[in-house]
C-alpha cells in the first residue's frame, strides 16, 4: 500500500520508512530538514533509502497549509504515519510558537488531509510526557492525563483530542502511540544517550539530573518501529463496551479511536543506563550530579498490556544490547 510517513529525515521516521519499504510498501516521505540539529545527520538518514524507486520525498513544512494540501492531493496515500514534530522538550521553553505551529497547526493539516481523502488509518506519535503530574505507576492509558507539565506534552495531548474529534466527525480511524524514551542508532544529537556518548569519548563531564536516581522505560527504536507497523495494519473501531458514565480515555464509544502506550515495561535507573554505556565505551563517565529539572518527572514506567493484547506487542531488545548497538553505530558513523 502507499503510506505517507512524516518526519522521514528524523530518528524514528527514518526507521519506519525503511521497514515499510523493506516489506514492499510504497512510501511518500515528508520532512522540512530544519536546522534544529545537524542537517547532515538528517540527510544521511534519508540517503539510506532515498534512491529506492518506491520512495518519494516531499520537502515541505507541516505548517504550510498549501504544501500539505498539495501533498495529499498529488500523492493520495492510503494510510498515514505521522511522526514529524518539533522535537526537544527544553526547546519549547524558548520557542513556544514554533511548537504550536508544527505540533498543533501542522497536525491539523495532517488531519485535514486524512479527512479529504478518507484515509484508511492515521497512526500518530504522542508521548509518555502527557502523563505529567500523574504519579500512578506504571502509567496506563486508562488513567487521567489532564495535567501535562511542559508545552511539548501539552501539544501532544492536544493532538490526541484533535484526532478523536476527527475520528468522530469524519470517521477517520486514528491511533495515538505514547512513546517512552526511545533510543538507538541514528538517534537525535540532543538525546541523553547521544550526548553522554559524545561527552565520555571527549573526556567531558555529563550532566546527570536527579542525581541519576530516576527511572525510565528506555525503549530500543526497532521495538518502537515494530509496534508502529503492527498498529498501522490494524485500524481501530468504535469500542462497543465504552461506558459514558465511566469514560475510558484510551478508546471511544463514538469514534474509531485508540491510544496505546508503547515502550519497555521494565524501567531502568539512569545510573545503570550510564554504567552500561561506560562498559560499551570502555571508559568511565565524569558525572555532574544535578537536581531534577523543572518539568521532568522522577520516573516513567509503561504499562503496555493493552498493546500486547491488541497486536501481540512485546519489546525484544534489552537495554544492554540496545546501548551496545548504539555505541557500535556511533563509532562507525563518527569514526571514533
Amino acid at each position: 500500500m502507499k503510506v505517507l510517513v512524516t518526519g522521514t529525515a528524523g530518528f524514528i521516521g527514518s526507521h519506519v520508512a525503511m521497514r515499510l519499504l523493506a516489506r514492499g510498501d510504497e512510501v511518500v516521505g515528508l520532512d522540512n530538514l530544519n536546522d534544529y540539529y545537524d542537517v547532515t545527520l538528517k540527510q544521511a538518514r534519508l540517503d539510506r533509502f532515498r534512491d529506492d524507486p518506491r520512495y518519494t520525498h516531499v520537502h515541505a513544512d507541516l505548517a504550510d497549509r498549501d504544501a500539505m494540501e498539495a501533498l495529499f492531493a498529488t500523492h493520495r496515500p492510503q494510510r498515514v504515519v505521522h511522526l514529524a514534530a518539533q522535537a526537544g522538550v527544553r526547546y519549547a521553553a524558548q520557542n513556544p510558537h514554533v511548537y504550536v505551529s508544527s505540533n498543533v497547526t501542522g497536525f491539523l493539516h495532517v488531519l485535514e488531509g486524512c479527512r479529504s481523502l478518507g484515509v484508511e488509518h492515521l497512526v500518530f506519535a504522542s508521548t509518555s510526557s502527557v502523563y505529567g503530574a500523574n504519579r500512578t505507576m506504571p502509567f496506563s492509558e486508562h488513567d487521567s492525563a489532564e495535567h501535562p507539565l511542559t508545552l511539548y506534552a501539552a501539544t501532544k495531548k492536544a493532538n490526541e483530542q484533535m484526532a478523536h474529534s476527527y475520528a468522530h466527525l469524519y470517521g477517520v480511524p486514528c491511533t495515538g502511540l505514547r512513546f517512552f524514551t526511545v533510543y538507538g542508532p541514528w538517534g537525535r544529537p540532543d538525546m541523553a544517550l547521544f550526548l553522554f556518548t559524545k561527552a565520555i569519548l571527549q573526556g567531558d563531564p555529563i550532566p546527570v539530573f536527579n542525581h541519576g536516581r530516576h527511572r525510565r522505560s528506555f525503549t530500543y527504536v526497532d521495538d518502537i518501529v515494530e509496534g508502529v507497523i503492527r498498529c498501522l495494519d490494524r485500524p481501530p473501531t468504535v469500542d462497543t463496551d465504552w461506558n459514558s458514565a465511566d469514560p475510558d480515555p484510551s478508546s471511544s464509544g463514538v469514534a474509531p479511536f485508540r491510544l496505546f502506550n508503547i515502550g519497555n515495561a521494565q524501567p531502568v535507573e539512569l545510573l545503570d543506563y550510564i554504567r552500561r554505556l561506560e562498559q560499551c565505551l570502555g571508559r568511565e563517565a565524569v558525572m555532574d550530579l544535578l537536581p531534577l529539572q523543572p518539568g521532568d518527572v522522577p520516573d516513567t514506567a509503561a504499562d503496555v498490556s493493552e498493546l500486547q493484547r491488541a497486536i501481540d506487542y512485546a519489546p525484544q531488545v534489552s537495554v544492554e544490547e540496545g546501548v551496545d548497538r548504539f555505541v557500535r553505530w556511533y563509532r562507525e558513523y563518527y569514526r571514533v
